[in-house]
């Protein structure tokens, strides 16, 4: 089955414990936890009212999942991402899902960053893939950069090193 270029859902369902019953058109299911993030992210605390979150439904024609009564939209392609990473079956697919979700560059930024083609970035995105453990530790270091005062100092803003021998 070929993977979806965009992710739309044509079906939610609430289940206990906050947690989304996710199909897509391409006919993937996966179920997605939603309580840290409820938790977490003050937008969404309304949804721990009693009854609310019971209320999900497909929204934008599959491209979200709302509850409209709370004016709470979510997208699929966020949605999607999120459980791919929860439902990863390694660590260095779940760390690199993550960055993705949490950093939102797009494409070639993400690609430029890691130091690896877009079409790789495609390809580990939509799970296909088992991410390499040197994808997940360019994550981890690209996030540690991001701290820093002056990350160009530990590497070039191409994400490419160089290195000089000594004569």
């Amino acid at each position: 089955m070929l993977p979806m270029k965009r992710p739309r859902l044509s079906a939610v369902q609430a289940l206990p414990d906050y947690r989304l019953a996710l199909t897509f058109i391409d006919g993937q299911q996966l179920t997605l936890d939603l309580s840290r993030d409820l938790h977490v992210y003050s937008g969404l605390q309304p949804l721990l009212e009693t009854g609310a979150f019971e209320g999900a439904t497909l929204g934008d024609d599959g491209w979200s999942v709302e509850w409209p009564e709370l004016d709470i939209q979510m997208g699929a392609d966020i949605l999607y991402l999120d459980a791919l990473a929860q439902n990863a079956s390694d660590e260095n697919t779940r760390i690199f899902i993550d960055w993705r979700v949490r950093t939102g560059l797009p494409l070639n930024q993400a690609a430029e960053a890691l130091g690896v083609s877009a079409r790789s970035i495609t390809r580990y995105s939509s799970g296909r893939e088992a991410v390499p453990r040197s994808l997940a530790l360019a994550c981890l270091g690209w996030d540690f950069l991001q701290q820093q005062s002056n990350p160009s100092r530990a590497a070039e803003e191409t994400g490419r090193y160089t290195v000089t021998r000594k004569p």
